[in-house]
């Protein structure tokens, strides 16, 4: 290790060093995309942006490679690249994570550290397929927003859909009611946890079957179901 930052004190390059260091942050950030694309759980999956990935890590490489100990270089180059604006918004925080991901290793590459991009790669990119897989601090509730349309009766006795929220939810909380724009007509939305995931298709078909309820929608995880 100490011979590593010698040589980085120390920095010059041959032909081959540049081609060495170029094609391990290329590897590396192949590694790395994999690893999107297996830890990637958003919308929208963008193969730009596993382009992006790939690309950016070689091209930190030859920027780290071009400053090299050269503190003019580096000031000058901050300054060339003061000018680029992304414009670009970032929806995923893991995207952000992988782009500082991409960024490191391509660093390590670039200096020579070899060892620590390759090792870094896999032992970053197993961690984030584990925390991936395994949902290890997610929350096991099967917590749902109900919404749908409620014609009021003259009446004022207890709406008939409760008895089907009662009988499929542990809990429910309403949480907002509006007007749709139509005589005696309420858009209502709940949140609820239900009993057994599995049973949303009868619990919609119920609800849609009690006179005055119609445009029934339950989303989980900010998909409609």
């Amino acid at each position: 290790m100490l011979r590593d930052f010698q040589n980085i004190l120390n920095f010059s390059l041959t032909v081959g060093n540049v081609l060495e260091n170029i094609v391990v942050s290329l590897i590396c950030s192949l590694i790395i995309a994999l690893f999107y694309r297996w830890t990637y759980k958003g919308g929208g999956y963008s193969l730009s942006f596993i382009h992006s990935l790939v690309i950016l890590s070689m091209i930190t490489a030859i920027v780290i490679m071009v400053i090299g100990n050269n503190l003019a270089r580096a000031f000058g180059l901050v300054g060339a690249m003061s000018i680029i604006r992304f414009r670009t918004p970032i929806k995923e925080a893991m995207d952000i994570v992988y782009i500082f991901f991409s960024l490191a290793i391509g660093m390590a590459a670039g200096v020579g550290l070899h060892m620590v991009a390759v090792l870094g790669t896999i032992i970053v990119g197993c961690v984030l397929l584990i925390l991936t897989k395994t949902n290890l601090f997610s929350k096991h509730k099967e917590k749902y927003l109900l919404q749908f349309n409620y014609l009021t009766p003259g009446n004022s006795n207890e709406p008939a859909y409760i008895e089907a929220l009662n009988l499929y939810c542990k809990r429910y909380n309403l949480i907002n009611i509006k007007s749709t724009g139509e005589e005696d007509q309420l858009e209502i939305s709940y949140y609820v946890d239900v009993k057994n995931k599995n049973l949303n298709d009868k619990f919609i078909g119920d609800l849609n079957r009690i006179e005055g309820v119609s445009d029934i929608n339950i989303y989980f995880n900010d998909e409609n179901i």
